[in-house]
């Protein structure tokens, strides 16, 4: 007897295989779309920022003269706030990952913090400006200073890199805990030698991540009141500074066609700032991926 109608079955996997070549087609269109969106963008911007690119743009202060604009304030601005981001946020971070993962119990209250750590990843980032404004700016009166910013820039970032901790710490396999355990390594020891150790590459990717948006980010410092244009260069954590993205906001909304071209110079800048630290990150991903 037989079950089966061969010609029913041919004309069926005519019909699917002719909607696989359709969906494949838009998904390829969709794709070739988007890199050449992303070349044409490049192309432009090298174009017209390339010829800004010399040592004067990296030694002088802004200006309202295009041809004297440079980026040494916000170049130096954006490197200190760094240095007070990456700590702060990864630090907070990673504590707060090992310990939902590790100590706390499981139960509604861990739950509830969970679910608003992951709703706080998609929170606006004017968010986190205005409420850095109340806190930092005007309840702990630290004004527009470098301190005020980074702390604001890592309440931004930090449920990105829980998120990614604890994803991290989680895909360590439960085996090398208990042979850690087995062995007679206490609960600190596990954590510090078996379990953090292997969860370094995904740590690692989570964080510089997170610190690449903070990087870009302006929305938080134009609301924090930080000055676009400054003719000094911060000299201590409570000094004022400005940074690379709203040097950039500034000079794009100026009218001035020069200015436009020495935006592009700088989000050139910007861009290869990018490229280092995600090339850094991959760098120390893929060292301790061969370790462990």
């Amino acid at each position: 007897m037989k079950y089966i109608d061969d010609t029913v079955v041919m004309k069926r996997m005519k019909s699917r295989l002719k909607f696989n070549v359709v969906w494949k087609t838009i998904f390829l269109l969709a794709t070739l779309l988007a890199l050449l969106t992303l070349v044409i963008l490049l192309v432009r911007i090298v174009s017209q920022g390339a010829g800004y690119l010399n040592v004067d743009f990296f030694n002088n202060f802004g200006s309202r003269f295009a041809d004297k604009a440079g980026i040494k304030a916000a170049l130096i601005g954006s490197v200190y706030l760094m240095l007070i981001i990456a700590p702060v946020s990864m630090i907070l971070g990673v504590g707060t990952a090992l310990y939902l993962e590790e100590y706390a119990k499981k139960n509604k209250f861990t739950a509830f913090i969970q679910m608003n750590i992951s709703n706080l990843a998609g929170v606006p980032s004017i968010v986190f400006g205005l409420l850095g404004l109340t806190i930092f700016v005007r309840m702990l009166m630290l004004g527009k200073s470098l301190l005020a910013a980074g702390f604001t820039m890592s309440l931004l970032i930090l449920p990105v890199i829980i998120v990614a901790s604890q994803e991290a710490i989680r895909a360590v396999p439960k085996e090398q805990r208990e042979a850690s355990y087995g062995m007679g390594a206490t609960k600190w020891q596990t954590i510090t030698r078996v379990v953090l150790p292997a969860a370094v590459p995904g740590i690692l990717t989570g964080s510089i991540l997170a610190l690449s948006r903070a990087v870009g980010e302006t929305a938080p410092l134009v609301v924090l009141g930080i000055p676009v244009i400054l003719q000094f260069l911060p000299d201590g954590l409570l000094s004022q500074f400005t940074t690379l993205p709203l040097q950039i906001y500034d000079w794009a909304k100026r009218p001035q066609e020069a200015f436009q071209f020495v935006a592009s110079a700088g989000i050139i800048v910007l861009m290869i700032l990018l490229v280092i630290m995600n090339s850094i990150a991959i760098f120390i991903r893929n060292k301790f991926q061969k370790r462990y």
